[in-house]
């Protein structure tokens, strides 16, 4: 009897003393996370911030009508094969880089153009080979034709021009992970001629004049990207699903017969940006010439790309800012950054001298070299505590966290016209390869007079909302949930 005295005595102080030692981390981290708060700092599970093996998906907005999921090519919640999810970070990093030149480039008019496309047999266009070389988009999945087939297409605010590969391939197509839409297949399809005003709108969409068939006296476009890569193929009429219930009549699209490049795995793009061709634009009737989304936290999770009026009542509108060249894009006015509560010293003019555009496709923000260098010295600072990590690509700030299983890292928070706030997560202020390469996510532009762009990285798990006929842009929190 004394023996089981003893020994429930002895769990009862066991017990007690595990329920006090945890009550006393509790109580511990709770005071950590109120000093993080007062010194403006994230404080962050290490883990939250890497990909899980398995897809998380969001119902955020999945039930709504115009809601589409969007989802990382390379993540899990992707259907691609084993092969184009080993894609490196540096792969993705370094096309990132050339598609910021080309953005540069186009903006600046520096990129050729202007050349009239031939028959669809001897077009030109320079191309690179068809290998993988990677790159940082989200797509969603849209039905295209009568009956309809289901094509996952990259969505890219700094495109115009909605393409898919298309059967017959003239040349080359390359991968990808649905069929290739036949158009013979589809009752709605229809070509649009040259001689239509429809297709002479495609030389200031796509940077080509277009192009006539000599036999059908069909439309021709062509399109080049940063890498080169390419689509080329006939001007079209197709219905398009959005979802089952919203159907577009008679959108116009390009049908590929020679694609080559970055688009693996991806049946072609839905172009989102500013003109007369793009899907806001040809929508503009039925969805108000509003949509939005929101980019999940990391490749494991989803987000959302919809259509339509936003729903969330938390949103700060800035206007967009004009630019003058390339109307494609979507223009912000940057008045200031801050970091851990801190504004950066930098002159009202350093944002205005080059102007800023927000872009979905540009996985990492560009600052002016000035602002970054700024940006760059605040932040290791904050960071002085954890040791460092070698450089990734264009990412020279990185850290090796791997013995930590919380970190604390400083926040960033970009101020807009009109004093609009945006306080970054912390997915959205680091990238990170690995826990041992954990990287601030931003790098310099090579000229303060470059465009400023706010990349994709920047406005993960944001809720992000382009009102064209408000002309405004909106940003709220917790977009993805």
């Amino acid at each position: 009897m004394a023996i089981q005295m003893s020994s429930l005595l002895f769990s009862s102080v066991t017990v007690f003393f595990f329920f006090f030692s945890s009550l006393e981390k509790t109580f511990a981290f709770q005071a950590t996370i109120e000093d993080a708060e007062s010194n403006n700092l994230h404080l962050v599970h290490l883990n939250s911030l890497l990909p899980s093996s398995s897809c998380s998906s969001s119902t955020k907005d999945s039930r709504r009508k115009g809601s589409l999921e969007v989802v990382h090519k390379y993540g899990p919640c992707s259907q691609q094969n084993d092969g184009d999810r080993k894609v490196t970070h540096s792969d993705i990093l370094n096309v990132d880089k050339e598609r910021v030149k080309y953005i540069h480039s186009r903006i600046s008019k520096e990129l050729g153009g202007g050349d009239s496309l031939k028959e669809l047999d001897s077009a030109t266009l320079p191309a690179k080979s068809g290998s993988l070389i990677g790159s940082g988009n989200y797509f969603v999945v849209v039905g295209l034709g009568t009956p309809k087939k289901d094509l996952s297409l990259i969505f890219d605010t700094g495109s115009d021009l909605t393409w898919t590969q298309c059967q017959p391939c003239a040349r080359s197509c390359y991968d990808q992970q649905d069929p290739i839409f036949d158009p013979s297949k589809s009752s709605s399809y229809s070509n649009i001629t040259c001689t239509s005003t429809l297709c002479t709108q495609l030389s200031s969409a796509t940077g080509n004049n277009p192009g006539c068939s000599a036999v059908s006296k069909a439309c021709i476009y062509g399109i080049q990207y940063g890498d080169q890569s390419l689509s080329v193929g006939y001007f079209n009429r197709e219905g398009l699903s959005v979802t089952a219930t919203d159907v577009i009549d008679s959108f116009l699209f390009g049908c590929g017969r020679e694609n080559q490049g970055l688009f693996r795995g991806s049946a072609g793009l839905i172009g989102l940006g500013r003109h007369p061709i793009s899907f806001v634009q040809q929508t503009a009737s039925k969805y108000g010439k509003i949509f939005s989304y929101c980019l999940p936290s990391t490749s494991s999770s989803t987000g959302h790309l919809t259509f339509g009026r936003a729903t969330s009542r938390h949103l700060l509108y800035t206007p967009f800012s004009t630019i003058s060249r390339g109307s494609s894009f979507y223009g912000l006015d940057i008045a200031s950054i801050a970091v851990s509560g801190a504004k950066l010293s930098l002159t009202p003019a350093l944002f205005s001298t080059g102007g800023a555009i927000i872009d979905s496709g540009t996985v990492i923000t560009r600052l002016p070299p000035t602002a970054y260098a700024a940006l760059r010295s605040a932040f290791r600072q904050g960071m002085s505590k954890y040791p460092s990590a070698a450089e990734l690509s264009i990412l020279d700030t990185c850290y090796d966290l791997s013995a930590y299983e919380v970190i604390s890292i400083p926040k960033v928070n970009f101020v807009f016209a009109g004093s609009v706030t945006v306080e970054l997560q912390p997915q959205g202020i680091l990238y990170v390869a690995s826990a041992k390469q954990v990287c601030l996510a931003f790098a310099a532009n090579g000229d303060d007079s470059d465009i400023t762009i706010f990349g994709n990285v920047q406005q993960r798990t944001l809720e992000v909302v382009y009102d064209l006929g408000g002309g405004k842009i909106g940003f709220g929190a917790g977009g993805c949930k």
